[in-house]
């Protein structure tokens, strides 16, 4: 009788464990399902699609699932978008509270569930900590009632190339007077914003910076064209520039030293990959057809070496 009842137990102790076994691996399972499945949704401008450009083609290479959901408009900053959600809340058939292709926010966000939402600040005002008060802070209230499930992600923006005629402003008045600044005071506002709803950054920011201040990799400034005459097609030498830059556009030659060209909207996609899917961007493979294979494993080794040290970027 003892003998029997201690094989009982054995044998109900030996099924307990492979049970238990069984009920974590499933678990390690659906953890990777989930995060081989994305729905993320993007409230930004021109940066936001800049850096996003190349997320799908990053995520089909990895073979990820991820769907986009877009309310994106060019210049516009937090207060903006917070306008037009007050505009549909005072009246859901005010034209003025659905600018997003005639829809307004909380339609757009109301197409499913959403696993990540990101926001931002409009660039020019990105180095203005006040300026995001208290639009942000309104903004995710209003996603998390709408969204709770989702988690809050903020789109740390870039500082414009060094050669800007102009940076973005600091406070009231003033401007950042280089690229460093910007990027720096820029910086503290977009932590500060995460430190005080208690959200993760993609710190797309500090990647362009590195790459600015990297001695081999750096873009510097042609100081051999001639800026005041031009002659078409010429353009002044732009190598390792992650900004668009000069280009002519028919018979004038136009400067855009803000936007993402392809090597820096594929180095933002590799800082948004990999943070989003949690998966290192060592094995990625695809690059854009402009940016050269020497530039674009710089570029990865940037990406994930700042989204391994996002915390120690100064």
């Amino acid at each position: 009788m003892k003998i029997n009842m201690k094989l009982r137990f054995t044998v109900l102790m030996k099924f307990s464990i492979h049970f238990l076994l069984l009920v974590c691996l499933a678990g390690d399972v659906f953890a990777q399902t989930q995060r081989d499945t994305l729905r993320l949704f993007i409230i930004g401008n021109s940066f936001s699609q800049n850096a996003s450009t190349f997320l799908p083609q990053l995520a089909k290479e990895r073979g990820k699932i991820l769907v986009i959901g877009h309310a994106e408009l060019g210049g516009h900053s937090l207060e903006q978008h917070w306008s037009y959600v007050e505009k549909a809340e005072a009246n859901p058939d005010d034209p003025k509270g659905k600018p997003y292709g005639g829809k307004s926010l909380k339609m757009l966000l109301g197409q499913g569930n959403w696993d990540i939402v990101t926001i931002q600040q409009y660039s020019f005002l990105s180095a203005d900590s006040s300026s995001y008060y208290p639009y942000a802070s309104k903004l995710i209230a209003y996603l998390k009632a709408l969204q709770p499930q989702a988690r809050i992600f903020i789109h740390q923006t870039w500082a414009y190339r060094a050669d800007a005629k102009k940076f973005g402003r600091i406070t009231e008045g003033e401007l950042a007077k280089n690229q460093q600044k910007m990027w720096q005071k820029s910086r503290e506002a977009y932590h500060l914003l995460a430190k005080r709803i208690n959200a993760p950054i993609l710190p797309v920011g500090d990647a362009f910076e590195v790459v600015a201040n990297d001695k081999i990799y750096g873009f510097k400034p042609d100081l051999t064209f001639n800026y005041h005459q031009p002659t078409a097609p010429n353009l002044p030498d732009q190598t390792h520039s992650i900004n668009i830059g000069y280009f002519w556009n028919k018979n004038e030659l136009v400067f855009d030293p803000n936007h993402a060209n392809d090597a820096g909207k594929y180095l933002g996609g590799l800082v948004w990959y990999s943070i989003l899917f949690n998966d290192s961007i060592k094995k990625i493979r695809f690059k854009p057809e402009k940016v050269s294979e020497e530039f674009a494993r710089y570029l990865r080794k940037v990406a994930a070496n700042t989204v391994n040290h996002k915390e120690a970027v100064k």
